[in-house]
């Protein structure tokens, strides 16, 4: 993790210094609220809270709260945030206990210099399980967080939680979750969400989309294509976790530029590793002719997707194809987080 710790005492930071020394394989910047380098706690905040992991504050709960209340925006983005007494003995997670991982490092934190961690949020203690540390822990991501709490609330109260899950399942499913596949349902693991206010949707990035294009193709018209295909199959952009092509595409700048747009890799493979793929492509013999290939875009999906199913075929148009295979995917139950 990217850490930044600011102190408030010179006690608190002999504990900041201890902490960089302990904290092995994570990055943690220190900064002194105290003494002749003193910085403000405030612009220290407004400076870190953006860009790190996690921010901690070793000194008074109540300084660390008013730091970070300017810039809290949601559970799904904010950092982790941690509290120290400068004599370590207590470690409280104040924000984003769950998704922020702040619980988790707490408990990391309290272990390494024989602390008590501070967890206050009920499903941890009460041993309920926490469908968000599980979604994250799988990758997926959480559309409709709000939903979160209605579902841990109900886990609670002891009352079914009914889960829709359009992939197959694996060991048992954990105590209060019930599948379903009809409605109602309060949650949903599937790359096709509705628009439902109440319902917490997990979307895993199994969706690989292949990509043919002319030379100097615009983004513009990738873009376009592109959205074309995910309005078509009904599919969130959250569940892409690639786009896939053959070599000759592999510094095409329109096509780098779409990929580092949405958050994903380009991978491209040669025509033979295209040719091996088995399946029924849409062929063409002017592609043939210039790559060596039938088929770029289904070919490349397939393989991207490691040779799983092709679900939405070659879509053409200005210049572009595009087309979507998923990843097989088997979900892993397990009962505690």
């Amino acid at each position: 993790m990217d850490i930044a710790a600011i102190a408030f005492t010179q006690a608190g930071l002999a504990l900041g210094r201890r902490l960089q020394r302990l904290l092995e394989g994570d990055t943690v910047s220190l900064a002194a609220a105290t003494g002749e380098q003193k910085v403000s706690f405030r612009h220290w905040t407004e400076e870190h809270f953006p860009v790190r992991d996690a921010l901690i504050y070793i000194g008074a709960t109540g300084i660390a709260v008013r730091a970070v209340a300017p810039f809290l925006k949601s559970k799904t983005c904010d950092p982790a945030v941690l509290v120290l007494d400068d004599r370590g003995r207590f470690c409280i997670p104040l924000v984003s206990g769950h998704l922020g991982g702040a619980n988790a490092l707490a408990r990391r934190v309290a272990e390494l210099i024989d602390a008590i961690p501070v967890i206050t949020t009920a499903t941890d203690n009460h041993g309920v399980f926490a469908i968000d540390i599980w979604a994250k822990a799988q990758g997926f991501t959480l559309e409709n967080p709000q939903g979160i709490k209605t579902v841990s609330s109900q886990l609670l109260e002891g009352k079914p939680v009914r889960i829709r899950c359009d992939f197959p399942t694996a060991g048992r499913i954990p105590e209060g979750l019930v599948l379903v596949h009809e409605k109602p349902y309060d949650a949903a693991i599937t790359i096709k969400p509705k628009t439902n206010q109440s319902t917490l949707f997990l979307i895993p990035p199994v969706a690989c989309v292949g990509v043919g294009c002319r030379k100097n193709i615009a983004l513009e018209a990738l873009e376009e294509a592109y959205h074309m295909l995910l309005r078509k199959g009904g599919i969130d952009p959250a569940a892409v976790c690639g786009l896939y092509s053959i070599d000759l595409k592999a510094e095409e700048p329109a096509l780098l530029a779409l990929a580092e747009k949405l958050g994903v890799p380009l991978i491209t493979y040669s025509a033979a590793q295209l040719n091996a793929v088995k399946g029924n492509f849409s062929a063409s013999a002017f592609v043939q002719k210039t790559t060596g290939t039938d088929n770029v875009c289904e070919r490349s999906a397939v393989l991207g997707s490691g040779g799983g199913r092709l679900i939405l075929k070659k879509n053409a148009g200005n210049g572009v194809t595009m087309a979507m295979a998923l990843k097989d995917l088997t979900i892993q139950w397990e009962e505690n987080p």
